[in-house]
């Protein structure tokens, strides 16, 4: 079995994602017909970490990412959201070695895997996870929760499949880059 340890990069990418979730948590698009949802950029920033970095680094930016936003910018944490942020990068994470990001072979079928596994980790996360917890953690009223629910899951797909995509498919390149000239150097 290979070596699973914690790296230094991933604990690098944990706390700076996490800090850019945090900062991203106001960068958002309201959407006017249901009441708390909004287009995210934090969404494509966690997608693409835990593509890159795996389950590990997408739990914590997804967990710690929400929780430190909503307590600096709404003064309390909503935890039937902020768990969904984590469950969303855990699963997202798992699949990293099939999107070939960090090896430079994130296109046309790798790109179709990636926008697969976002949309269902994206669906258990804000059509399952986030509706059911806010009814047994704050005993929220079903319809308006699987309703926010759905909405959440449309934007966060979209935001996902626009920016997440690109920004896996530039990481993809600019790696293969710096791994090149890493080795000209050698």
């Amino acid at each position: 079995m290979k070596n699973s340890k914690f790296t230094i990069q991933q604990v690098v990418a944990a706390g700076i994602g996490t800090a850019l979730f945090v900062v991203l948590t106001e960068t958002q698009i309201p959407v006017v017909i249901v009441p708390n949802t909004a287009l995210q950029v934090r969404a494509a920033l966690l997608a693409f970490l835990a593509a890159v970095y795996g389950p590990v680094v997408g739990g914590i930016v997804g967990l710690l990412g929400h929780a430190l936003g909503d307590a600096f910018f709404y003064g309390s944490v909503w935890w039937s959201w902020v768990i969904p942020d984590a469950v969303f990068g855990i699963l997202v994470g798992l699949f990293a070695k099939q999107f070939k990001i960090r090896e430079g072979g994130f296109s046309g079928k790798e790109i179709a895997i990636f926008n697969v596994i976002q949309v269902v980790a994206n669906a258990v996360a804000w059509i399952l996870c986030a509706p059911v917890l806010d009814i047994l953690i704050y005993a929220e009223p079903a319809n308006k929760v699987f309703g926010q629910g759905a909405v959440a899951f449309i934007c966060n797909s979209i935001m996902i499949a626009v920016l997440g995509t690109l920004l896996c498919f530039a990481y993809s390149k600019i790696s293969t880059k710096s791994s090149s000239l890493q080795k000209e150097d050698e």
